[in-house]
């Protein structure tokens, strides 16, 4: 859902409650880059931004399995205050042979795993509703997609190469005769895969490096933050996180550095 005007007022989803990620167990590896549960803050209801990465998740939420499609700018869902999502982000190329939909398909979107038509989805369902709280669902949700996993098509080898070159601030055009392919293929890919074309996910990936530098530095000026991230400027990161976010680099570095303390 994006959102042609600022919305400062927002709260980034990393402050809107306790948010933790782990390393999913080897047999996950290959599909899955982080499996994580976001327990939300009870009491009113908050504006929450999700911000885009680049990836699509698989998500528990409120007695469903639901796909969140990547995103090209922030999301403002409404989420139930002191509900607690479980969730696994596809790694790089293997969503959309999990899901045998493209991404382009699922961008800005939050689509029930059953209206994708897995077949499991109602068995998966039914047994996550029956755990006594949320650490056991963490638990069973791994478990549920290793039972998957055997069968799952491999992940797309060059999907995996152009994001990291993307997260590298690599060009991915400099990728085409590693890969063997024409700028038309190489957007055809990227679309599949990741929803957009490769300049977009450069964006994004750009984006992220911002928003992780906020978390680590505490209090960098923001010049110094848009030359690390890779932006060619201050007003350039001003522009560009705005388009994403909705946000100034200011509101997100001063969300962030708060969070920061706060741990």
């Amino acid at each position: 859902m994006a959102s042609g005007r600022r919305k400062d007022t927002a709260l980034l989803a990393a402050r809107a409650g306790h948010y933790c990620e782990s390393m999913p167990p080897p047999a996950l590896r290959r599909h899955f880059s982080r499996l994580w549960s976001h327990a939300l803050h009870d009491g009113p209801s908050a504006m929450v931004a999700i911000v885009p990465d680049g990836y699509c998740d698989l998500l528990w939420i409120d007695g469903r399995l639901v796909v969140a499609g990547p995103d090209r700018t922030a999301a403002f869902p409404v989420i139930r205050p002191g509900a607690t999502v479980i969730g696994a982000r596809f790694a790089p190329g293997a969503a959309a042979p999990w899901l045998k939909t493209p991404l382009w398909a699922l961008v800005g979107c939050s689509v029930p795993l059953a209206d994708i038509g897995r077949k499991d989805t109602a068995e998966f369902e039914a047994r996550l509703a029956d755990c006594p709280d949320p650490p056991a669902a963490t638990a069973l949700f791994s478990r549920l997609l290793e039972e998957t996993a055997r069968n799952e098509e491999e992940p797309a080898r060059d999907a995996a190469m152009i994001f990291a070159a993307a997260d590298n601030a690599r060009p991915v055009s400099g990728l085409l005769d590693h890969l063997g392919m024409s700028g038309r293929q190489l957007r055809r890919r990227c679309h599949h895969h990741f929803g957009y074309g490769a300049k977009t996910l450069e964006r994004i990936r750009r984006f992220q490096r911002f928003f992780d530098l906020c978390r680590r530095s505490g209090a960098m000026p923001l010049a110094r933050l848009a030359l690390e991230s890779g932006f060619a400027d201050q007003p350039h990161m001003t522009r560009e996180v705005g388009e994403l976010s909705t946000l100034t680099p200011a509101v997100i570095l001063d969300q962030l550095s708060i969070r920061q303390r706060a741990d």
